[in-house]
């Protein structure tokens, strides 16, 4: 019976990729019925030849996620504050593409792992993509790209012996006290979100906004999820680590398939050039959040995922993401980290899918493009067709259009220089992060804390294991000596209060 027949399907050739029809699938030319195979079989090379390279290189970073296409759709006008088209008028819709992921695991990892949770988010604008990368943290763990990949590091294998190491972990944290924040939510409830439905987003870093007149305001990005937030308990992400390792991925895929599309309400913080100047911190340092107080959230638009990608690997997996890719009224900050990810996550993209990335249809603009790069690994397009590689010529009109010219910024510095980022003014790591604990977690949200950070730091080893330890407890004792107190008792380890007291 033919396959045909089986399905009640009507049939289709069969083909080689370049198009050749196939005699027969299921069997291997031979020198007679036993004999051995024929090098001529070209079909059997073509099918193991493309299997061997089916694995692209993961992701060096957020290798394992999920994704889902949906709507934005703007619920309140801030055609003051930016005169991106994204925002143009209340009802406005855009298509996005949001991919969520952990960070340190590699793409076969659980999904309930205590880990920063990625959230990216691509805007299919008529003025271009707009990507904006971050995470479901508004803070994180460095604040100079130059510590990235060494952070990074830590949080990946041990070179020996290609097992995670907590002592690799607590060195580097206990050596960058600007850590001290993002650590504590790491090790919080937060560390651990149930699905990627109830958490909340942000752009984390601080970006710009524009209008039509050229002005420029400083801005942060909030999304909150209308689904509410849930968290794992330590015990329970164990448990649905065994049970279930792409949990989240199920979750988000059956939610969309019932119907029950996730929705997240973005709102922005705006802070002016004026008040950015006079503020009390540098309010472009990663390491740290703007006071709601002081600058409440605005109420922007809805965000809704309503389409699984019918193919995983086509989109979620060649999804690209970068921080570099802005839009008409959308622009950058000094922020230390945003600048470095500008340069490094267009290349992680050009190494991984190739230079010609943007082509691949869910990264593609839909509106279209225009310019000469040609050529390169996988180029599908029309390539330019026959149209110049070059600029100027003669041949063609395309130009650049100055009414997209970006107001220009003012910098206080006139000298290159290689700046101590935490020099007097950028050095208080112990405020905030004193805060989260005391004034943000219930209760039990502290005990937990305590808990976790007490279990992971239990497995720091070595010979410099004390070092580490009694490094990591000073930073936690400057943010709160209860909190720092705590963790010593749980460790086994006996500090007086008022030795403390007196110490510090």
């Amino acid at each position: 019976m033919s396959t045909s027949e089986q399905t009640n399907l009507p049939a289709e050739r069969l083909t080689t990729a370049s198009g050749r029809p196939i005699y027969d699938f299921e069997n291997t030319q031979s020198v007679g019925q036993r004999g051995p195979l024929l090098l001529q079989d070209y079909l059997l090379h073509e099918d193991m030849a493309h299997f061997n390279r089916e694995r692209i290189p993961e992701r060096v970073v957020h290798a394992k996620g999920s994704g889902a296409f949906g709507t934005f759709t703007v619920t309140h006008d801030i055609t003051h504050l930016t005169r991106a088209k994204v925002f143009g008028h209340i009802g406005k819709q855009t298509r996005v593409f949001l991919r969520f992921s952990t960070v340190g695991g590699e793409a076969g990892s659980a999904d309930a792992e205590r880990d920063p949770r990625g959230f990216a988010v691509k805007f299919y604008t008529e003025d271009g993509n707009w990507d904006l990368v971050g995470n479901n943290t508004p803070v994180f763990f460095v604040k100079d790209p130059k510590k990235f990949s060494h952070f990074i590091h830590t949080q990946k294998r041990d070179p020996r012996t290609h097992t995670k190491n907590p002592t690799m972990m607590w060195d580097f944290w206990s050596l960058h006290p600007e850590s001290l924040h993002q650590v504590l939510i790491l090790m919080s409830d937060r560390g651990t979100p149930a699905t990627y439905r109830h958490l909340n987003g942000y752009g984390s870093h601080t970006f710009s906004m524009y209008n039509a007149e050229g002005e420029r305001v400083w801005v942060k990005f909030h999304f909150k999820s209308q689904q509410g937030i849930k968290n794992f308990m330590a015990d329970e992400a164990t448990r649905m680590k065994g049970q279930d390792p792409d949990h989240a991925q199920r979750d988000l895929v059956e939610a969309i398939d019932r119907g029950e599309f996730p929705r997240w309400a973005l709102k922005i913080q705006v802070m002016t050039e004026a008040e950015a100047r006079d503020f009390r911190f540098n309010p472009f340092d990663l390491t740290k959040v703007w006071p709601q107080g002081e600058f409440p959230l605005i109420d922007v638009g809805m965000l809704e995922l309503n389409e699984v990608p019918a193919n995983f690997f086509r989109d979620v997996e060649q999804a690209a993401f970068a921080p570099a890719h802005v839009v008409d009224g959308i622009g950058f900050s000094p922020d230390r980290m945003l600048q470095g990810r500008i340069l490094s996550y267009p290349d992680a993209q050009r190494y991984r899918l190739g230079a010609n990335y943007e082509h691949i249809p869910v990264n593609a603009c839909p509106y279209g493009f225009r310019n000469y790069q040609r050529d390169g690994q996988m180029q599908v397009s029309a390539n330019g067709g026959s149209a110049p590689n070059y600029a100027p010529n003669s041949f063609d009109n395309v130009v650049a259009d100055p009414a997209y010219r970006e107001p220009a910024q003012t910098l206080d510095d006139t000298a290159a220089a290689w700046y101590d980022r935490n020099a007097p003014g950028e050095d208080d790591h112990y405020t905030q992060p004193g805060i989260f604990y005391s004034s943000v977690l219930s209760d039990g949200e502290r005990e937990r804390l305590v808990e976790n950070i007490v279990g992971s730091m239990a497995g720091i080893s070595g010979e410099k294991r004390d070092l580490i330890i009694n490094r990591q407890l000073c930073h936690f004792f400057r943010a709160d000596i209860g909190f720092g107190l705590a963790i010593a008792e749980g460790l086994g380890i006996t500090i007086k209060r008022e030795n403390l007291m007196h110490a510090m």
